[in-house]
């Protein structure tokens, strides 16, 4: 064992903690303290806990031995990259941090929306690249156009890795800068300033109370009805919706942007017997006459109903006739032609063999469909 003053150091790396540019190299530099009987020869290094090869190494004294790192890569960690010295017996002398990376890139898409017209909760993108391999603060600042000071957003990933919210005290009527600053151990990138009023990026929660239903018998519609979000409540704000709406085994989203600012709608044109799932959302627009778009709110959660089928019972009472009659007798045509094939006498007829030719039909009609 080495009997030293607990102040002293082993030794010394140098540089202690570079930051460098990806693609960098590096010779760093490991000295032994005079108070301890270790030679450059008694020591070796290791990255991240791998020992490096010998033919790195050189002896520039006693005792003091460098070890040369080129074309280095990003850095595994944010933290650094651990560089460390040891004795020959794996005892560890010194430590450094290398920080390998890139400057950030300018923050782009800027994207910000509010949900009671006090505050504000902004979203961004870290450049086309995003990765630096180092630990990169943003900074998100604001101020009125013309006369207001700089100020910094406090709550950040309120909405998302790359966000922040300001909770209160912005005014109306006014318009706003926002920008984006991006800064690590290599430099320091600015975004592009966006201008914005907070009455035109006013947005809701979705609509709720979402009901699907039938109407009646129809077989081709179904009803939608919804409350409007409690935030429009509270301001002057008027709203318009969309509907979205897809069938149960599909995917795509048919979207209905007719609505208006009413709380109800009927689709038409649906498959009879088919389950389908509807969605609504809100975009609310100023009485103030903002000419932007608005913001939309989320879509609602997934509501499910299912148009009525179209099958008929022969023999049922049909007070509309017409088309639906002669729709009748061709079934019942066509069910006395299919008995004359299966049953043996008029003994056996009854609703069991009628719903066993139910059943036929469909299976008939499937395999027509998939031919």
């Amino acid at each position: 064992p080495l009997s030293v003053s607990p102040a002293a150091d082993p030794a010394v790396i140098s540089p202690q903690d570079p930051t460098l540019l990806i693609g960098s190299s590096l010779v760093a530099t490991c000295t032994v303290s005079p108070d301890f009987p270790l030679k450059a020869e008694d020591l070796y290094w290791t990255l991240n806990g791998r020992r490096l090869p010998a033919a790195s190494y050189a002896a520039l004294g006693p005792s003091t031995l460098s070890v040369a790192l080129a074309r280095l890569n990003g850095s595994r960690q944010q933290s650094g990259d651990n560089l460390v010295c040891h004795s020959r017996d794996g005892g560890i002398l010194a430590g450094s941090c290398l920080y390998v990376g890139l400057p950030p890139e300018k923050p782009v898409n800027i994207t910000c929306w509010s949900k009671n017209m006090k505050d504000l909760t902004c979203k961004w993108a870290p450049g086309t690249e995003g990765e630096t391999f180092l630990h990169t603060n943003y900074t998100l600042k604001y101020k009125r156009r013309w006369y207001g000071q700089d100020n910094t957003c406090q709550e950040y990933h309120t909405a998302g890795t790359y966000s922040c919210h300001i909770p209160k005290d912005l005014a109306l009527f006014t318009p706003y800068e926002i920008w984006v600053e991006a800064s690590n151990r290599l430099g320091v990138a600015v975004s592009d300033v966006v201008m914005l009023d907070i009455l035109d990026v006013v947005t809701t929660d979705p609509p709720s109370d979402v009901h699907v239903s039938r109407v009646g018998d129809l077989e081709d519609q179904l009803s939608v009805r919804w409350s409007s979000p409690p935030a429009l409540k509270d301001f002057l704000f008027q709203a318009k919706y969309q509907i979205q709406y897809r069938v149960e085994d599909s995917s795509e989203w048919k979207v209905v942007d007719d609505v208006g600012n009413q709380t109800s709608c009927r689709l038409a044109g649906l498959r009879p017997g088919t389950v389908y799932f509807v969605q609504v959302r809100c975009n609310p627009f100023s009485i103030y006459g903002s000419k932007k778009a608005g913001i939309w709110s989320d879509w609602s959660n997934p509501t499910a109903a299912s148009t009525p089928r179209s099958e008929r019972v022969a023999g049922g009472c049909d007070p509309k006739g017409g088309e639906q009659n002669t729709t009748l007798r061709r079934e019942l045509k066509q069910f006395f032609g299919w008995v004359k094939k299966h049953a043996y006498g008029c003994s056996n007829l009854g609703i069991k063999l009628y719903d066993q030719w139910r059943v036929w039909l469909q299976k008939s009609h499937k395999t027509r469909n998939q031919v």
